[in-house]
């Protein structure tokens, strides 16, 4: 029960999240300078081309007339159509999600190996210079921002030793015929090495530019987390029994004192996902990010709307994903 009444709270605040995102948007992003009817136009248009997009688009009508009429379209799964594109923005926005994803669960597959790797490497050789050295390379890491680390790898395996490709998603003269727009995994379940190396070779330096700040956040956290547990009575007595350093790690201090860390990845997922928007433009890489960019620059109302409430869709889903995995990870919350 208190699970379902939890589930419920969250579900609720999710809602009304959505609905203060939505009025936001909709409202900061019409008293910003700059209309995006001018831009559809030729020079010299006339004041009947002008007033036919405004009609089109719904811009003759008040605030919040148009947020009504966007907002009802939405429940009913219409965002209505791009500006510039021309096209249903729902379609737009999932046919660019799964290119974001990708790329962000592969950062976050690399932060949490990087990042693990490297707080156990500390804690089995604490009070030694390797612990030393690896605290001096998380705050390096995390002193540095992903877009510059891009800029870094760019310049080193895109210029100077080019061993990965720089730009787009995928090579242009691969012909994917995929059943969905997830390419990476859908190259694994098809075991096509193909697709599959050339992929990796695109999202491989996008992926860890946007890993390395997580992985030195998720280092230093685990990192203290098993600092803290190493000295608990249970882990003690593990030792006493003769166990070694590594079961006594592995076994005894990495399950309680990976729960903080979890809730701390999924947060810094959500911000992952929101940064990709810049690794996507320097990389050239066809996601979402790259789009929402696109979209601001060309003052395209609908499909800035559609990508920033599917952007919040997904964190506020994930967050609660979260919350429940702690939830059911940890007893007290479980059971009380």
């Amino acid at each position: 029960m208190p699970i379902l009444k939890r589930l419920f709270i969250r579900i609720l605040s999710i809602a009304v999240t959505l609905i203060g995102v939505s009025i936001i948007v909709f409202v900061v992003i019409r008293v910003v300078p700059g209309n995006p009817i001018s831009m559809m136009l030729p020079p010299g248009a006339s004041d009947d081309d002008i007033l036919r997009l405004k009609t089109l688009y719904g811009f003759d009508k008040s605030i919040i007339e148009q947020f009504f009429i966007w907002i009802s379209g939405v429940l009913s799964g219409d965002f209505g159509t791009s500006i510039s594109l021309r096209q249903p923005v729902l379609s737009l926005v999932l046919g660019r999600l799964p290119a974001t994803l990708e790329l962000s669960l592969l950062a976050l597959l690399i932060a949490c190996i990087l990042g693990g790797t490297l707080s156990l490497l500390g804690t089995r050789l604490r009070e030694t210079k390797i612990e030393g050295i690896i605290d001096g390379i998380n705050g390096i890491a995390m002193s540095i921002p992903d877009f510059l680390w891009g800029l870094i790898f760019i310049l080193l395996f895109g210029v100077m030793w080019p061993i990965f490709h720089i730009s787009g998603r995928i090579s242009p003269f691969l012909d994917i015929d995929y059943s969905t727009q997830f390419y990476l995994m859908e190259s694994i379940l098809r075991f096509d090495l193909k697709v599959f190396t050339d992929l990796l070779a695109h999202m491989l330096m996008p992926a860890v530019a946007l890993s390395i700040p997580l992985a030195a956040i998720i280092s230093q956290l685990l990192k203290q987390s098993l600092k803290e547990t190493m000295h608990l009575d249970y882990v003690t007595l593990s030792r006493t029994k003769g166990y070694s350093e590594n079961h006594v790690i592995l076994k005894e201090a990495l399950p309680n004192a990976v729960l903080p860390t979890l809730t701390l990845v999924g947060v810094q997922f959500t911000f992952l996902i929101g940064g990709t928007v810049i690794i996507e433009r320097l990389f050239s890489y066809e996601g979402l990010g790259n789009m929402a960019i696109d979209a601001v620059i060309n003052r395209d109302l609908p499909l800035i709307q559609g990508i920033v409430i599917l952007f919040a869709l997904i964190f506020t889903v994930v967050n609660l994903l979260v919350d429940l995995t702690y939830t059911l990870l940890n007893p007290k919350l479980r059971d009380g």
